[in-house]
């Protein structure tokens, strides 16, 4: 049974650094692009970053030089670095594999598995 299962949130202040992971089971984190969202009350879901199975990572503009999307095969995980955070990335935070194997994220619609996310606050 695939199952993705995130860690690292918690409560920071601002311009603190945060490392979220998420650890894949029951399928082979290999072969598949995977995606951090995130979604704060009142909001809808935005995709924040997706990491190619080559490892190449996409941001949204608004974290763009602040987060690093990395991959770790070997451990099945998924990492989001995120620095210099601001009270505005408030949210929870979710990672997402899509539906079908391949090398290149998805658009958001594609995305079929999600773990039941971590909540990052940013608040002095």
């Amino acid at each position: 049974q695939l199952q993705l299962v995130e860690s690292g949130g918690g409560l920071v202040q601002p311009g603190g650094s945060l490392r979220l992971s998420c650890a894949a089971s029951g399928f082979i984190l290999d072969y598949y692009a995977i995606g951090w969202f995130r979604q704060a009350p009142g909001k809808e879901r935005e995709e924040v970053s997706c990491i190619s199975s080559s490892g190449s990572g996409t941001y949204v503009d608004s974290v763009k030089g602040r987060f690093t999307i990395s991959r770790d095969n070997a451990k099945n995980t998924v990492y989001l670095q995120m620095n210099s955070l601001k009270p505005e990335d408030t949210a929870n935070y979710y990672c997402a594999v899509p539906g079908a194997q391949g090398s290149t994220c998805p658009p958001p619609w594609e995305y079929d598995y999600w773990g039941q996310g971590t909540q990052v606050t940013v608040s002095s």
